[in-house]
Formats: structure tokens, C-alpha cells, sequence
């Protein structure tokens, strides 16, 4: 399942052209025109709210506001004596903008330690985000692209990105399939061609049928598979195979 791949030459950065076509058209990702995604049952609509703010204060000794108004003829004013704010339903537009922040930063803190390895090694940062239809709590973020050359395959041109779910992945019809949330996060890397009449990035199903280049749940194997990716000579790969 987690691959290691025999790099024989450096990758190559994508040209600028390339990238604008990733960044624009998110086909790579998405063999239907719908979700791009399918679970094994029906999902009902999900409902969002403001979860409430922790209070850090010590909360005061209670006490009986009747009696409080009783004594005093006062009507206390204090939050604590009255009932907590209601709850804030998010639209999913709300919700979807906090997934995709959170994502980023996530990208963003990879990207830092894939380049920090080794001065030989530099991938572009290429940070973009999607949410999933319907459940905009779940999301996909890019984090770079490349092309190398690896085992039999030449000038294979990739792309890395982080989910925020776990699912079977490179189904033709959709590629996100049996989606399972019990997981932190889903490293993975898709090989991706130029689709000239699109004018867009799709996924290059030539290679290993799905153009799955890896997948997984454990960080650590992931920076290790990009750095493979990435690596110029047998020496660093073999530095990189030690992590």
C-alpha cells in the first residue's frame, strides 16, 4: 500500500503554464462532474453550530437568583445567572471556509518540512484547497507538484496533497470512495497529465491503472515518499530511505 520508489534523476519543477492549470481546474482530483466523491450510504444533511468558547475564568459561587432579588430587589445582570447563548448554526459556506483554513496551514507546516531536508531537494509550494459537497467539513488541500522519472515510468509529472478523511481512492467514476473520518489526516500523490482540449490537469491513469503514486495515514512515510520523488542521486536515496 505505501510505496518506496527508485528515483534514477531529479524531479522537475512544472513550468508556471502548468501550474495555472492546476491551481484553475481541479479535474485531477475528480472523474465525475458532481462530487467527486461517494459514500457507501446515503449521508443525510448535515447541520453545523458554534461550538461555544471555553471560559479560562473560575466560575463564582452559584447562588439563588430569586432570593438574590428577594433580598436586594435588584435583577442580577451576570451571565452566569441566566440561561447559555443559543446555539449558532454555521451555513456551509462558514463551515467550508474554517476546513479550508485549517488545511492550508496544514499544507503549509509539510511543505516547510519537505524543503527544510536537504538543500538539493526543493519542491514548489503550490497550496490550494477543496471541500467536499455536501460535507464541507471535509476537505483535500494541494501542497506541490513535480516530475520525475521512477522505475519504469518516464517524465511522470505529480501532485501531492493532505486529506482530512481516509478513503479509497482512483475509482473512474469518482475517486474518493468509503470515506472514513476516524483518522487524523491522508497523505497521498497522484500522477497527472494535460488534458489539451479541458486545458486542464487530470489524473494519469496510465500509471498503475489509477495513478495512485501513494497513500497514507502516517506523515513520516509520506515526507519519505516525496523526498524519494525528489531525490537526485542513489546517495541521498539512500539517506532518505533510513527515516
Amino acid at each position: 500500500m505505501f510505496a518506496r520508489f527508485a528515483v534514477r534523476q531529479a524531479s522537475r519543477n512544472l513550468d508556471h503554464a502548468e501550474y495555472h492549470q492546476i491551481m484553475i481546474n481541479h479535474a485531477a482530483l475528480s472523474s465525475s462532474s458532481q462530487s467527486g466523491y461517494r459514500q457507501s450510504v446515503k449521508m443525510q444533511k448535515l447541520r453545523y453550530y458554534a461550538a461555544p468558547k471555553t471560559e479560562t475564568k473560575t466560575p463564582p459561587p452559584s447562588k439563588a437568583v430569586h432570593s438574590e432579588f428577594l433580598r436586594t430587589g435588584r435583577i442580577s445582570r451576570s451571565r452566569e445567572d441566566w440561561l447559555p447563548d443559543e446555539r449558532r448554526y454555521l451555513t456551509y459556506e462558514e463551515v467550508a471556509a474554517r476546513t479550508g483554513r485549517r488545511l492550508e496551514r496544514a499544507a503549509e507546516t509539510t511543505h516547510e518540512r519537505i524543503n527544510s531536508f536537504h538543500r538539493s531537494i526543493k519542491f514548489p509550494k503550490i497550496i490550494f484547497h477543496r471541500t467536499l459537497n455536501n460535507s464541507p467539513h471535509l476537505g483535500y488541500c494541494h501542497v506541490t507538484a513535480a516530475r520525475t522519472n521512477f522505475a519504469q515510468y518516464a517524465d511522470v509529472k505529480w501532485a501531492f496533497y493532505i486529506a482530512n478523511f481516509f478513503a479509497e481512492l482512483g475509482g473512474e467514476e469518482v475517486f474518493f470512495e468509503q470515506i472514513k473520518q476516524n483518522y487524523g489526516r491522508m497523505y497521498f500523490a497522484v500522477a497527472i497529465k494535460a488534458e489539451a482540449e479541458a486545458k486542464s490537469m487530470a489524473i494519469d491513469r496510465s500509471i498503475r491503472d489509477n495513478g495512485l503514486l501513494f497513500r497514507t495515514i502516517d506523515p513520516k512515510e509520506a515526507l519519505r515518499n516525496v523526498l524519494m520523488l525528489g531525490a537526485r542521486d542513489a546517495e541521498l536515496r539512500k539517506i532518505i530511505a533510513k527515516l
